[in-house]
């Protein structure tokens, strides 16, 4: 059967990623030796000497702003107004996911799964560079905390897969209902609203080490 040759394909894909996670992981605690840091209640610690090694890496804003391309600084405003309509995502789709989702029976989101701010911990960046990219953590994680809050719902309200495959669908799609599939629609629908076991198929928060 097509459906339990996709199930199947799906175990080992769900295999693969947690085989890659892994990796990942082993990597990153590679990383961390080699560049000398680590996590302590989740706040990044850098072993004595690597600051002031970073800090002479430094290229101070003034210089910063002096060499910068006339184009970065006259669309810097234009750039930098984006952060109102994030801050304003982010506040509606916590107050849906709080009251609504509590509603439905629907796990709710954890925000800081998906949202990281630390490079403002890298004393090689000048203040315009730290400030950058806490913008950029905090853009790129509210979308990533809007888009598995968007899923959720989707797997209440409506998991019916589209009759045309998304470049990037969330990891929730592939155990939606077939699209023209009536009789899957009458009979799953109830029991896909509970079953919130796919959630996280690998991927868990770090723990702060020690």
């Amino acid at each position: 059967m097509p459906s339990d040759r996709l199930n199947e394909a799906l175990e080992r894909f769900y295999k693969l990623q947690a085989e890659l996670e892994a990796e990942i992981d082993r990597l990153l605690q590679e990383k961390r030796e080699q560049f000398q840091y680590h996590l302590d209640r989740g706040k990044v610690r850098f072993e004595q000497g690597m600051r002031a090694l970073h800090k002479r890496k430094r290229i101070g804003a003034w210089s910063y702003l002096r060499h910068a391309r006339l184009g970065h600084v006259l669309s810097a405003p234009l750039s930098y107004s984006v952060f109102f309509p994030l801050l304003a995502l982010d506040i509606i789709a916590s107050t849906y996911q709080h009251i609504c989702f509590r509603i439905y029976a629907i796990p709710l989101v954890r925000r800081s799964d998906h949202i990281a701010i630390d490079r403002q911990n890298l004393a090689y960046l000048n203040v315009i560079e730290k400030f950058n990219c806490m913008y950029c953590g905090y853009g790129s994680g509210v979308i990533e905390y809007v888009r598995e809050i968007t899923a959720r719902t989707e797997q209440y309200w409506c998991p019916i897969k589209h009759a045309r495959r998304t470049r990037d669908p969330h990891h929730l799609t592939d155990h939606f209902l077939d699209y023209g599939d009536a009789d899957a629609w009458c009979e799953k629908l109830e029991a896909l609203r509970k079953d919130w076991s796919t959630i996280e198929p690998v991927a868990l928060p770090d723990k702060p080490e020690k």
